[in-house]
């Protein structure tokens, strides 16, 4: 297994699809994830609580993100 550094931003699944308008509510988001309707860096992802790092690429429906953080000063 691959050690993360600790201080690398991550943010969750339901989450990222929340803030990127894939999906409008919590609920949904949890439905298309746990529905298995979600992919992450190309495979099937089922866990909401996820964690994205920089650089990961979410698909949902004809959609497709790369998550990306913004350097802080």
């Amino acid at each position: 297994m691959t050690q993360v550094p600790s201080d690398e931003p991550t943010i969750q699944l339901d989450q990222f699809l929340k803030i990127t308008d894939l999906v409008t509510t919590g609920g949904q988001a949890k439905l298309v994830i746990q529905g298995g309707f979600v992919e992450v860096n190309g495979e099937t992802e089922t866990r909401r609580k996820r964690k994205l790092r920089h650089g990961d690429v979410v698909s949902f429906e004809e959609a497709t993100v790369q998550v990306e953080f913004d350097e802080e000063s």
